[in-house]
């Protein structure tokens, strides 16, 4: 009986408490719909907005609004960009690489700009952007990143069944009456959003993976596309608890490696277990038909 308090008595640091609140409901979100951009084949679009967030928190720092106004307005931004510029408010691949080639170019110029003009007033900021700080965070922001995840997180359970439907068979769903254009819009405003909250967590740089990898292995686990995206959901929870936990435990690991590499280490794991169940599903297989 004694172990079990001690074991528990992280929990009761004000800083782990928050990075624990706004780092499920972040993930989860990340889960839900990153199970979608890698369905629709847009994961492209993550990795492209990874660099929108840094450009944008720089320029809000540059021109001194609050990085995270920034984070926002440009990640939602030019998500809606790359769909209104796609076919189907679907982004492509030439969209996002061109769009993506300016975006850089702006940062560089925002970066600049940040410390020549502004760097003595928040000489960290542009470190936390790319790598995040989810231990720094408030009470106030974790509990403000938690509703937003949660609201993302209400949204894509709400809207999955017809964007399924859109993502596997987009001209039966038109015919069917499914607003395929304007879902497109929305999945890609809520990515941005995402992109945005993520960013608070693990950073710009290390997004595109709370985004991809778990959604990547839960595709390797299961084909049933429901499955998958709660398992999605699970997997990137279950990652960041992980990673905060080792983080806490060896001060010197910072957080968003450690998420990053608990997810890695799920995502690698799983082609050693998709093996072993195909045979095993084919043993089966062959004993049920006699062979």
């Amino acid at each position: 009986m004694t172990g079990v308090p001690s074991a528990l008595a992280p929990l009761d640091q004000p800083f782990l408490q928050h990075a624990l609140l706004a780092g499920t409901a972040i993930a989860a979100a990340s889960g839900l719909v990153g199970h979608f951009l890698v369905l629709r084949a847009q994961i492209f679009t993550a990795d492209a907005l990874s660099h929108v967030a840094f450009t944008g928190a720089m320029g809000a720092l540059a021109f001194g609004y609050d990085l995270r106004m920034g984070l926002f307005v440009a990640t939602i931004g030019i998500a809606l960009l790359f769909g209104a510029l796609g076919r189907k408010a679907r982004a492509d691949d030439v969209v996002i690489g061109s769009v993506f080639s300016w975006i850089l170019g702006l940062g560089a110029f925002f970066i600049t700009l940040y410390t020549t003009s502004r760097s003595t007033t928040n000489a960290h900021a542009g470190v936390t952007v790319l790598f995040g700080s989810i231990f720094g965070l408030s009470a106030g922001r974790a509990s403000a990143a938690a509703l937003v995840a949660a609201a993302i997180c209400l949204l894509m359970l709400l809207i999955a069944r017809p964007l399924l439907f859109a993502t596997l068979d987009e001209a039966v769903a038109a015919a069917r009456g499914v607003p395929v254009r304007v879902l497109g819009f929305g999945f890609l405003a809520v990515t941005g959003v995402c992109a945005a909250e993520a960013t608070q967590a693990v950073g710009s740089l290390l997004l595109l993976g709370l985004l991809a990898a778990p959604a990547g292995a839960a595709a390797r686990l299961t084909d049933r596309p429901y499955r998958a995206l709660a398992l999605s959901a699970i997997l990137a929870v279950l990652e960041m608890w992980a990673g905060l936990a080792a983080s806490y435990a060896i001060p010197k690991v910072p957080p968003s490696f450690a998420i990053m590499a608990a997810a890695t280490a799920v995502y690698a794991a799983t082609f050693l277990v998709r093996p072993f169940a195909a045979r095993a599903h084919l043993r089966l297989r062959a004993a049920s038909t006699g062979i």
